[in-house]
């Protein structure tokens, strides 16, 4: 099998939840050794905190942990901590989403660590930051969105706020952690060339990465920003509507729902000439997009009971035949049935050795020259304490020892 990308690179996974892991499982995808650090015993909350589980199982722990070792480490205890320190020495990454000041008591800060590891790329991921006025507030992601004002712009006009159904803080969080924890091992590891500069040996050094996921999901509100900052106003909820182009939503058919983006002049005249109605490209109230935005109901009012009239598959196939943005809204079920998904090779079975046959997603990157690839089932607890305690020179003994004063 190809390398990938970050083979050799070592990462310290103390994370748990979702926007860690769910970090730390890309970089391990892309070919990195992920050492997963949990607490003796208990291990990652996601561990205990589904439902819905597979012979015991955690299905939301399955989501997040393929292709990492687990080691169980009592950091509250000096060995403990020594046998972390042991292995800063020899990672590349870390990456922790401890409340803020967790770290400074348990003395596994960044300033400490550097100490150890001057290169080590030290990445903190936080609910609402390290420091300021809401660093202690809790930060599920639940009220990431209510916070961000992601959950105030989702719904319909006339009730109340939505959660997105999916957990978009914790995933716009991860995404950012890991494309910040890539730029600081790119600036660390630098070309030659970077030796004849004067600053080069700091170019070589790790740095500190913080991220967090208020911040990430605030950035995410990206381009409904610049409509507030353009007019000062705040848009009502408009369900799956839009507040500049119409028609731009959601549209009953005879069996389902398909989406319909219409979002510029040229497209709208294309929409009236598939559904048979010319003449409305020709209608004053709709020749522009502020027209067709002022006049919303008039021209819903003549579109929905045509678009009713027939099934999702016969406008899909006939808006996209014309040229018109259109896609069927599938359920998740639908979605695993989709053909490019299936092409894509998007779902990947693996067997666990509790859980039994699983199915993960599979990394969406495509790399010509080193692919991420699925290689190993989310650990079972602690599953790799003793080889990962061997290589740093332990021997049987002394790790029974260890394990006896529930150190591992």
């Amino acid at each position: 099998m190809t390398q990938g990308a970050l083979a050799g690179i070592r990462v310290l996974d103390l994370t748990r939840v979702l926007a860690g892991p769910l970090a730390t499982m890309m970089l391990a995808d892309m070919g990195a050794e992920v050492i997963k650090v949990e607490e003796p015993g208990i291990g990652d909350l996601y561990r205990a905190s589904s439902a819905i589980t597979k012979n015991g199982e955690s299905v939301n722990f399955l989501s997040t942990n393929r292709n990492k070792q687990s080691l169980t480490l009592a950091l509250d205890k000096p060995e403990g901590r020594r046998i972390l320190e042991q292995l800063v020495a020899t990672a590349d990454v870390l990456v922790e989403n401890f409340r803020p000041g967790v770290t400074d008591k348990l003395g596994i800060d960044y300033a400490s660590l550097k100490r150890i590891n001057p290169r080590l790329v030290y990445c903190s991921i936080t609910g609402f930051g390290a420091d300021g006025p809401y660093r202690n507030r809790t930060a599920v992601d639940p009220i990431i969105q209510a916070e961000s004002g992601i959950m105030g712009l989702t719904g319909e006009q006339d009730r109340g706020p939505v959660r997105i159904g999916t957990a978009v803080g914790d995933i716009y969080g991860a995404m950012l952690a890991t494309q910040g924890i890539l730029l600081a091992l790119y600036a660390r590891d630098r070309s030659d060339r970077a030796k004849e500069e004067p600053r080069a040996q700091e170019a070589r050094q790790g740095q500190y990465v913080q991220l967090s996921l208020f911040d990430a999901a605030v950035f995410g509100l990206i381009p409904r920003e610049g409509e507030f900052f353009a007019t000062g106003k705040v848009f009502p909820r408009m369900g799956s509507a839009h507040p500049q182009f119409v028609p731009f939503q959601s549209f009953a058919t005879a069996d389902g729902h398909v989406f319909i983006a219409a979002f510029h002049d040229a497209l709208w005249k294309k929409l009236c000439a598939t559904l048979v109605v010319p003449e409305l490209a020709a209608d004053p109230r709709f020749t522009d997009t502020a027209g067709r935005s002022r006049n919303r109901s008039e021209l819903l009012a003549v579109i929905e009971p045509l678009l009713a009239a027939q099934s999702s598959a016969h406008w899909v196939a006939t808006l996209e035949a014309a040229g018109v943005p259109v896609g069927r809204i599938n359920s998740m079920a639908d979605v695993f049935e989709h053909p490019q998904l299936k092409h894509d090779g998007m779902v990947v079975d693996m067997t666990h050795p509790v859980a039994g046959d699983i199915k993960v997603l599979n990394n969406p990157l495509r790399m010509s020259a080193n692919p991420a690839s699925v290689r190993t089932p989310p650990p079972l607890l602690g599953e790799h304490s003793d080889d990962v305690l061997v290589s740093l020179g332990f021997n049987a003994e002394g790790i029974a020892r260890l394990r006896a004063e529930g150190v591992i």
